[in-house]
């Protein structure tokens, strides 16, 4: 019985310490620049001023809670522009995106926040502005 315990210890230990180095991973994308970004994401970030990249999956469970949030956040108004990983990977990698739900904030197109997922509106709007 105590082996069991042990290894269920280990094995969350080794979850846990995985999501931190993701986090850790992921926050040295600050002051990052990103180029060489098609479509309607890359006429927003050549327009430059701050403005917020949401990548998503559709089978992520936190998605579906952070995703309502997003699209709040987007008739308010606010710059934002969700990509879909399962469908454009290819700027997930560019942005260094690791898990989803990741949200970015951009000044033109250099990334001056990068948080690893679900946040709460209020903390989303702060960064916008």
């Amino acid at each position: 019985m105590l082996i069991v315990v042990y290894i269920l210890a280990g094995i969350f230990i080794a979850f846990m310490g995985m999501q931190y180095l993701m986090i850790l991973r992921s926050k040295k994308n600050k002051g990052k620049k990103v180029d060489q970004v098609g479509g309607k994401l890359g006429k927003v970030m050549s327009m430059g001023g701050k403005a917020m990249v949401y990548f998503y999956s559709p089978s992520c469970r936190a998605c579906k809670y952070q995703t309502p949030v997003i699209d709040r956040l987007i008739s308010d108004g606010f710059k934002i522009q969700k990509v879909d990983i399962s469908r454009d990977m290819a700027t997930a990698r560019k942005f260094g995106v690791m898990a989803t739900p990741t949200t970015v904030v951009l000044q033109g197109n250099e990334i001056v926040e990068f948080l690893v997922g679900a946040k709460p509106e209020d903390k989303l709007r702060k960064f916008l502005n």
